[in-house]
């Protein structure tokens, strides 16, 4: 379900606002903020449908919690935000109407979202059938890089959440406090994410999160390609965000060839295995 919401609110907000036409729940001065956040959603989509095939909830908790942050981020700043919306500010009939469809559908998946992840704390832990315990650790020289982009996003996220006004100058384009705080959501999320796979060190249990990061990148590169020329290419934050970019593009092409070739650890050996009686 939030596959699909992602999907189709992702491509809609993307794609509008990269042809240049302001398009989404809230007032922006630029529609590149408003495109960023649904290339977001778009990238995270082949994520979101892996989680329908994982069986344990180890094997979805990795994406699971930043969908979490990101429903409940950014149900809590359209809330904070609401008189930006569209339907109290004023605007285009279309936008007018997809604004209060916005506030519901996020609300009912940020609750939907919380909801099953605190279920999973309390239900008990099963042993998973004879081979599932197999392992595919990160590989060591990947952490360090992982460590430094994580803590990037999620840095700048946090900023731009709790301090928009500050932070929001630092974006290369023209935002305002919706537009920073709801970009801020979702760079908290990609951070969470990114850090969440570090402390699982296992590329199998992992496999939904790697599936959306470079996603996330390619979609976001996109937009910006077809909003060049509302970027300030020059600054620094502007070289920072691709630079940032690149690395989640590289961690999931990394994550996705690394764990297709390398041979799980930790798989018992014949002398190592239970014998009856």
């Amino acid at each position: 379900m939030v596959g699909v919401v992602a999907l189709l609110n992702g491509l809609l907000l993307a794609a509008v606002n990269a042809f240049g036409v302001l398009f989404g729940p809230w007032v922006s001065p630029e529609p590149l903020g408003q495109g960023m956040v649904g290339a977001a959603m778009l990238g995270t989509t082949p994520g979101l449908f892996a989680l329908a095939r994982c069986r344990r909830w180890e094997e979805a908790r990795t994406l699971m919690w930043p969908v979490v942050v990101a429903m409940t981020g950014l149900s809590v700043v359209t809330l904070l935000n609401r008189r930006s919306l569209v339907m109290v500010h004023g605007g285009g009939i279309v936008n007018f109407l997809y604004s209060p469809d916005w506030v519901l559908v996020v609300t009912a998946l940020a609750l939907w979202a919380v909801v099953c992840a605190v279920a999973q704390l309390w239900r008990p832990r099963t042993v998973p059938p004879d081979g599932d315990t197999e392992r595919l650790p990160l590989p060591g020289w990947s952490k360090p890089p992982l460590a430094v982009l994580g803590s990037s996003w999620s840095g700048i996220g946090t900023g731009l959440v709790a301090l928009p006004g500050y932070w929001g100058d630092f974006v290369p384009w023209q935002v305002n406090r919706a537009d920073a705080q709801a970009l801020g959501v979702w760079a908290l999320a990609l951070g969470v994410g990114v850090l969440g796979t570090l402390a699982e060190d296992d590329l199998r249990r992992t496999r939904p999160a790697v599936l959306a990061v470079p996603g996330v990148a390619v979609a976001a590169a996109v937009v910006l390609a077809a909003r060049a020329e509302a970027v300030h290419w020059a600054s620094g934050p502007a070289l920072s965000l691709l630079i940032m970019l690149l690395g989640l593009l590289a961690a999931g092409a990394a994550g996705l060839w690394l764990g297709r070739d390398r041979k799980p650890a930790g798989k018992p050996r014949p002398a190592e295995v239970a014998q009856p009686g």
